[in-house]
C-alpha cells in the first residue's frame, strides 16, 4: 500500500522514521529469493527542529540517492475489513470509498485510500473474498509529508504500521500456513494475521509494556490479565472469520522484556509461541547490535517499512 510513488534509485528501500524525539534510519536490501540484509540502522536526537535534523541526515547520508519511505502515524490511519464489491476492479476503489462515508471521522472525497486483498486461498464455497480498506484524511498524509518536503526529502512512498508488521511478520510464516504476531511496546500493541505474505486481519489496543511492567503490582496484573483476554479474544475472531487459515504458530516481540509473558500466552492457546529472533530470518552483517532482542524490537518498525517490496511490485 503506498500513498504516492516516484521512481526507484539504489536498491532496497530507506525508511525513515520519526518517533519520540528520534529520527531512525533502516536501510534494507531484499536479496531475491535470499534472506533480507539490513545494510544501514541508525537512529539521532532530534534536538530541537525535526525539519533541520532531517536536513543534516540528508546531506550526511545521501538519502537522496535512496527510495524513500516513512509510516503514517497509527491514530491518523483506519485499516477497515469489507467484503469484495461486485463491481469491475478499476471501479472497486471508488465503490470502498463510498462504503467508508458512514465509517469514518473525516471527509471521504478526498481522503487517501487503498484496497489490500485479503487472500481467499481455500476459502469456502459461496464466501466472497474479503479486502482490507485503508484510508486517511488527506490532511494528514499531507502533515505526514510536510517535515520531509521542507527538508527536500523525496518520499516515494508513505505506509502504515500493519505493513511493515506484516513485512517482518512474513519472514516467519511457515509454507501454506498464517502467523500471528504480536508486538508490544511502551505505546501500545498491535496483532496481525498473515498469510502467504499478505496480511489478513489487524488488531490495535492500548495495553503497553510500560503498564505490563508498572511498579504497582496490581495496576500490572490488571494489565496482564486485560493483554490475555485481548490476545484470546482475537485469536478466536481471527479462527472464526479466517477458518480457512491455519495459524501454525504466534510470534511474541516485545520491547521492554515483560517477565513471563510468553510462557502466559503459551498457556492461553494450544497455538505455539516462540519470541521474535530476526538472526533467524534476516542478516545484519553491518549492525551487530540487533543480535539483541531490544534491539531487534525497538527497531521493527523500522525494518518493517524499509521490507517493502521493490517499487512496481506488491507492496
Amino acid at each position: 500500500m503506498s500513498f504516492f510513488f516516484a521512481a526507484k534509485r539504489k536498491p532496497g528501500w530507506m525508511a525513515v522514521l520519526t518517533c519520540g524525539g528520534m529520527v531512525t534510519l533502516a536501510h534494507v536490501v531484499r536479496n531475491g529469493a535470499g534472506r533480507p540484509e539490513v545494510r544501514q540502522l541508525e537512529s539521532f536526537a532530534i534536538e530541537n527542529d525535526l525539519v533541520a535534523a532531517l536536513k543534516r541526515l540528508r546531506s550526511a547520508f545521501r538519502i537522496e540517492s535512496y527510495a524513500c519511505t516513512t509510516l503514517i502515524g497509527a491514530d491518523a490511519c483506519n485499516v477497515t475489513q469489507m467484503d469484495a464489491p461486485p463491481v469491475p476492479a478499476d471501479e472497486r476503489k471508488e465503490a470502498l470509498r463510498w462504503a467508508l462515508k458512514e465509517m469514518v471521522d473525516y471527509p471521504i472525497d478526498n481522503a487517501c485510500v487503498d484496497v489490500l486483498d485479503i487472500p481467499d486461498a481455500g476459502l469456502p464455497t459461496g464466501r466472497s473474498p474479503g479486502v482490507l480498506v485503508v484510508s486517511a484524511a488527506e490532511q494528514s498524509v499531507r502533515s505526514c509529508a510536510a517535515p520531509f518536503e521542507a527538508a527536500k526529502i523525496q518520499l516515494d512512498a508513505i505506509d502504515i504500521q500493519e505493513l511493515a508488521q506484516r513485512n517482518v511478520a512474513a519472514l516467519f510464516e511457515d509454507e501454506n500456513r498464517g502467523l500471528v504476531f504480536l508486538r508490544l511496546d511502551e505505546n501500545g500493541m498491535m496483532l496481525t494475521l498473515s498469510f502467504r505474505g499478505e496480511l489478513v486481519a489487524a488488531r490495535r489496543g492500548e495495553i503497553s509494556t510500560q503498564q505490563l511492567n508498572s511498579a504497582d503490582a496490581e495496576q500490572a496484573a490488571r494489565a496482564r490479565e486485560r493483554l490475555m483476554l485481548e490476545f484470546q479474544r482475537s485469536l478466536d475472531n481471527f479462527d472464526r472469520q479466517h477458518s480457512h487459515i491455519p495459524v501454525s504458530k504466534v510470534v511474541l516481540a516485545c520491547c521492554p522484556v515483560v517477565e513471563h509473558l510468553a510462557d502466559d500466552l503459551r498457556d492461553s492457546t494450544s497455538v505455539p509461541v516462540v519470541e521474535m529472533d530476526l538472526s533467524s530470518v534476516i542478516d545484519f552483517p553491518a549492525n551487530p547490535e540487533l543480535r539483541e532482542g531490544h534491539c531487534q524490537v525497538r527497531n521493527l518498525l523500522a525494518i518493517g517499512a524499509a521490507l517493502r517490496a521493490p517499487a512496481g511490485g506488491a507492496s
